[in-house]
């Protein structure tokens, strides 16, 4: 099984290159032969006719925003049915998987920090409580990325805006983290912390020091807590349309 966050980065490179492509229908086509999908599959995964795929990579039509989602979407059903090997493939050679990553999320709706606070069941810590709008969130096995990540790819898979918390999961005090962020170059937004049930007091001068709210997740587990974040943006954008 491959993780959420890994699909959803591998679909918006591929969305991505698509859309600035010269040729629509040439990256289409390139894009369906390396998943080694026929225009068949990918027009029942669609719920439309293959003549239709045809159409679009050769040019007769021009794919919009929602079109090129759902041949993305449709490209790693594909894969998914088949054991996700190329999925699997462009991750390691994106540079975007690690076993450290739990979960990575833009958001399209900005979060306020007592709307993360509430959704991860936790308390502010520090007496820096203050942030901007949150874009987005990366969990983060604390104890993988000790072993896995070294200092650069750590900050490199943070996502793709540094407006974000970072949560770190299997945390015994939290001073590993927060001395982390202390001499990185770039910082989070907000810090979360679950796992511990007491917070170092150095964590706590540091989060000071960077201006950083640093955050006490009491949330019952990680699958949860990853779960309850997933469902915020779900609720905010049906909300929205509602």
């Amino acid at each position: 099984m491959v993780k959420e966050y890994l699909r959803e980065a591998i679909a918006k490179r591929i969305a991505g290159d698509i859309v600035w492509s010269d040729n629509y229908g040439s990256a289409l086509r390139k894009w369906r032969n390396v998943f080694n999908a026929s225009q068949a599959e990918v027009a029942r995964v669609m719920g439309i006719s293959a003549s239709v795929i045809s159409d679009y990579e050769k040019g007769r039509r021009t794919p919009g925003a929602n079109f090129i989602k759902k041949f993305v979407d449709a490209l790693i059903v594909i894969d998914g049915e088949r054991g996700w090997s190329v999925v699997k493939e462009l991750a390691k050679s994106l540079n975007i998987y690690s076993n450290a990553l739990v979960d990575v999320k833009e958001l399209s709706s900005p979060m306020r920090l007592d709307e993360l606070v509430s959704v991860v069941e936790g308390v502010i810590v520090n007496s820096y409580a203050s942030c901007d709008f949150i874009y987005g969130y990366t969990v983060i096995d604390s104890l993988e990325a000790i072993e896995d990540l070294s200092g650069n790819e750590f900050w490199q898979i943070m996502g793709v805006n540094t407006r974000r918390a970072l949560i770190f999961s299997r945390v015994t005090t939290g001073r590993s983290p927060l001395i982390a962020i202390r001499v990185a170059p770039v910082k989070p937004a907000v810090v979360v912390l679950h796992g511990p049930t007491n917070v170092d007091p150095l964590a706590i001068r540091l989060a000071d020091r960077e201006g950083l709210p640093l955050i006490l997740s009491l949330a019952q587990d990680l699958k949860t807590l990853v779960s309850k974040l997933r469902a915020w943006e779900s609720f905010r954008l049906s909300a929205f349309n509602d």
